[in-house]
């Protein structure tokens, strides 16, 4: 009877307790198309410091790199050209900055040389560069990139994004990767054939409303059943032409958060071609069995044969979570 009862009470807990739901489709429209990638900050981001006569008024006022300026005395602060029309006459400036998701206030005094009051502060409020398109949600539109973090090369920081683009860009060439030190691709950019927007900047990637066309009847499964031995990835090398390359997948890790699939590359023509994983490759679709696994996030330096990638339940639920 004791018996009975507590087995009731236990599974009405479980009938009541939440479980995660999400909307993402288990079939997906396959990227690996290299996209241009633009975001802007909320406010701007401190990148640098400069001496004004012996020192930096910005560092004397307590500012760090990877601080967020989002305001000056009562203004709010939305593009470097705010910033500094703003303090190139003033003699005194209080500041409203950010830092790790917390705001604080601090007084700058600017110094007075050629004519003008400068503050010793070097500011960003944009980053451009280029990734790969992993897949497109049918269901809603959303599409995922990059397998990792935008992140400020300056500062070392996760960028806080407020708007940004993905928009056409084309491969001209390839640096090759060698042991220490990474390659990249070249391109050259389309800003104006915009494919879609970009609202979230997260440890898993970018993401955001796809807005060009496409065929959402060219449908892959997607799986977290993987196993070692032979997977392909998916990239541009040259112009915008895909194609897909041969890799071993080493290792798989489904508790990690990003780093889950050890690969190393078997095709001759990547390796020939990039000398392995390369700076432009992120967010590349892996593919196993015909059915999408993952995303390429990150090349080991010293060996830029292997690289790391995410699975992409992981990036779709970050996505849906957009």
């Amino acid at each position: 009877m004791f018996k009975n009862k507590l087995f009731k009470i236990l599974f009405a807990v479980l009938l009541l307790s939440p479980l995660p739901i999400y909307a993402y489709s288990n079939k997906v429209v396959v990227g690996g198309e290299n996209v241009g990638i633009k975001v802007e900050s909320s406010g701007v981001l401190v990148v640098g410091f400069y001496n004004v006569g012996s020192s930096s008024p910005g560092k004397e006022a307590g500012l760090n790199l990877g601080d967020i300026i989002v305001k000056v005395d009562d203004t709010a602060i939305n593009e470097i050209a705010d910033l500094s029309d703003y303090t190139s006459d003033k003699e005194s400036l209080t500041i409203t900055y950010k830092r790790n998701n917390k705001t604080y206030t601090t007084m700058l005094k600017p110094k007075y040389e050629d004519n003008v009051y400068k503050t010793g502060l070097y500011v960003k409020n944009s980053i451009i560069g280029i990734g790969t398109l992993t897949f497109i949600d049918p269901q809603t539109n959303r599409y995922g990139a990059l397998g990792h973090e935008i992140i400020e090369q300056t500062t070392g920081v996760k960028f806080e994004i407020s708007k940004g683009d993905i928009f056409k860009s084309t491969i001209t060439g390839i640096t090759k990767a060698e042991k220490g030190q990474v390659g990249e691709k070249n391109a050259k950019y389309d800003e104006d054939i915009k494919y879609g927007t970009i609202d979230k900047n997260d440890k898993t990637g970018i993401y955001g409303n796809y807005q060009d066309s496409y065929d959402k009847t060219d449908l892959t499964d997607v799986s977290n059943d993987i196993n070692k031995g032979k997977a392909t990835i998916t990239t541009v090398i040259e112009g915008s032409q895909k194609e897909e390359f041969e890799i071993n997948i080493i290792s798989v890790d489904l508790n990690h958060d990003t780093k889950n699939i050890l690969f190393e590359v078997t095709d001759p023509t990547l390796l020939e071609k990039g000398g392995g994983i390369v700076q432009g490759m992120s967010g590349s679709p892996i593919k196993q069995n015909g059915k999408l696994i993952g995303a390429v996030t990150h090349v080991v330096v010293d060996d830029p044969f292997k690289g790391y990638g995410i699975l992409i339940t992981n990036m779709l639920k970050e996505s849906e979570e957009g």
